[in-house]
């Protein structure tokens, strides 16, 4: 091949990956299988001369191919395409050759990828967190369910203490009720133990970050939520202004504009009238989403300067949930802000604009 520009798009499955392979001018130059495997791709690529840039598709496999191509190409930008309408004909072909040329035309929005070693064994530490916290939720769900079911009354935590447990499965029917309940309660227990294994790990690791002291200060960022921002942010500096953090947090306005300009003689004039606003946007993640919510819900129930600040919008005339969430992106900021700066937190600064 000759040392020119080429732009890959590959289409990855478990077993096999369609690759193609454009030059600049956007001709076509390779079309070819390989196998899923370390060794197939990088012989892909270490076959090329010139400037290799790669792009494939979010999906399971696009952290470990990024990690295994990025040393060996010029960059590799893992895009996330599902919401994107397609007409037309769908193949592994014809999805490879889209990415070549979309990457190309440098029309592919990356979806951040980088990690050091630190920060992916604290990523890998809180997916299995929250993967716990998850089963135990759905676990906990089940076991209300069967007593619902029968019309027995689960109010509050009760139901779940080992303490208490003989009396509770007294009130269910002998036989294949009873011993799902059992059953149930026997995966809670596994659960609950390498859930709160998980969590140590966690705050441990998450303690060696150095932003770790900082982000603690803020209010009603707790351990948990703290080593789960760490872990998922990675860095504060992947966010230029604030207005970029709000919208992966799902904490953006969107907004809908159309017959902006009128003309007033020949002269084409923008209108006054402002866009229409259609709600947060709704490609965010919702996990951090959570996060900054639930500090912000608590945060309005309990004595201090936030609560002062949540107050004060309400005073002005502004709803309540407005104000709620006026408070969650104030947070979002603050936190970006301490992050960046590593300054301490100071609540005689919340009203100051930040980022």
């Amino acid at each position: 091949m000759k040392r020119t520009a080429k732009y890959v798009g590959l289409d990855v499955h478990q077993a096999t990956t369609v690759a193609v392979v454009r030059e600049e001018s956007g001709r076509v130059i390779t079309r070819t299988v390989v196998a899923t495997e370390a060794t197939a791709l990088t012989a892909l690529v270490r076959g090329m001369r010139g400037t290799i840039s790669v792009a494939c598709e979010e999906g399971t496999q696009a952290q470990w191919l990024h990690d295994l191509l990025g040393p060996l190409v010029h960059r590799v930008v893992v895009c996330n395409r599902r919401d994107e309408r397609r007409q037309g004909t769908k193949s592994d072909w014809h999805d490879a050759e889209a990415l070549a040329d979309l990457l190309r035309r440098d029309a592919l929005r990356p979806v951040y990828h980088a990690t050091n070693p630190d920060g992916a064994e604290l990523k890998e530490l809180a997916r299995t967190y929250v993967n716990l916290v998850e089963d135990s939720t759905r676990v906990m769900a089940r076991v209300k369910a069967l007593y619902r079911a029968r019309a027995i009354r689960t109010r509050g935590q009760a139901v779940y203490s080992a303490r208490q447990r003989a009396t509770w499965l007294a009130q269910l029917p002998a036989g294949a009720v009873r011993a799902r309940a059992e059953a149930l309660y026997a995966e809670l227990e596994v659960l609950q133990t390498l859930r709160t294994k998980a969590k140590a790990a966690l705050v441990t690791a998450a303690r060696r970050n150095p932003a770790w002291s900082v982000l603690r200060a803020i209010p009603f960022l707790g351990p948990i939520r703290v080593a789960l921002l760490l872990a998922i942010l990675q860095t504060p500096w992947r966010f230029r202004t604030k207005r970029h953090l709000w919208a992966y947090g799902g904490l953006a306005v969107t907004t809908r504009a159309t017959a902006q300009y009128e003309l007033a003689g020949r002269t084409p004039v923008r209108r006054r009238r402002a866009p229409l606003t259609r709600g947060l946007n709704r490609n965010h993640h919702r996990l951090v989403k959570a996060i900054f919510k639930s500090a912000a819900t608590a945060a309005t129930a309990r004595p201090g300067a936030l609560q002062d600040f949540y107050q004060q919008l309400v005073a002005r005339g502004m709803r309540d949930d407005l104000a709620r969430v006026t408070l969650t992106r104030k947070l979002a900021a603050l936190t970006l802000r301490l992050w960046k700066t590593g300054e301490a937190y100071d609540p005689a600064k919340l009203t100051r604009q930040v980022c």
